[in-house]
């Protein structure tokens, strides 16, 4: 969706859609699905690497992903075009080449890359929707695999073929594969679902997708989250002070 509107009265838009419906509207609903046949070792893997995945608003794949145990590191961002138009607003014209996405940092030792994947394809997004993701519509929502290496385009490229062979979606998965850049996003994008667990597109859209991972992966799930900065921390008091 263009956005020509703040977020802000975007997302009081949705809350209004939601209360007037009495439902989650567009909320993804998890699937359950097999673990890729063939994927990294961590014999055979350096520690930490790193995994790049598009699945929409990048606001709840990186909430999902902070709460991987042996992800180290979630940062929202942009990849698929250039430098010069790595910026929110710019992005979200939906002609940059660029998609939402999410750098995952982690330990292959504790999580796997086919395991990234599984969460991915089950929890995070629906890989059979095309250039969409909820209520947002453009190729900056697109479902992307960004790979950083020929091992990691045949993980994926095997995973996604066994899926569709297994026909665990009423439809293809539309995932894209694709090599690009990665850009962080601007500060206040980072760690969004976290520090605004009462925003309206969060509550709607996200919270719901947590839920999920921790339900079908309650091996993989740890309640504390990753962040990309510290929490603020707590204020001592003080004789006579607040």
């Amino acid at each position: 969706m263009r956005r020509q509107v703040s977020v802000a009265l975007r997302a009081l838009a949705l809350a209004a859609l939601a209360a007037v419906s009495g439902v989650a509207c567009g909320a993804e609903h998890a699937v359950v699905i097999p673990a890729p046949a063939f994927d990294e070792t961590p014999a055979g893997a350096s520690s930490p690497s790193i995994a790049v995945f598009a699945g929409g608003c990048f606001w709840g794949v990186q909430g999902v992903y902070q709460h991987v145990d042996g992800v180290l590191k979630a940062v929202s961002g942009y990849a698929g075009g250039a430098a010069a138009t790595a910026h929110y607003e710019i992005v979200g014209e939906g002609d940059t080449g660029h998609a939402e996405s999410v750098q995952i940092v982690y330990d292959p030792t504790k999580v796997s890359y086919g395991k990234l994947l599984q969460i991915f394809f089950s929890v995070v997004h629906d890989p059979t929707q095309l250039n969409m993701q909820g209520p947002d519509r453009g190729t900056q929502y697109r479902s992307t695999i960004f790979v950083a290496d020929e091992h990691q385009r045949e993980v994926a490229q095997k995973y996604i073929a066994q899926l569709d062979a297994a026909h665990v979606f009423p439809k293809k998965i539309a995932t894209t594969l694709e090599t690009a850049q990665f850009y962080p996003a601007e500060a206040y994008h980072q760690d969004f679902l976290v520090r605004n667990l009462n925003y309206p597109y969060i509550v709607i859209y996200d919270i719901p997708k947590v839920r999920d991972f921790e339900r079908v992966f309650p091996g993989n799930y740890r309640a504390e989250p990753v962040l990309v900065t510290a929490r603020p921390a707590a204020r001592r008091a003080t004789p006579g002070g607040p």
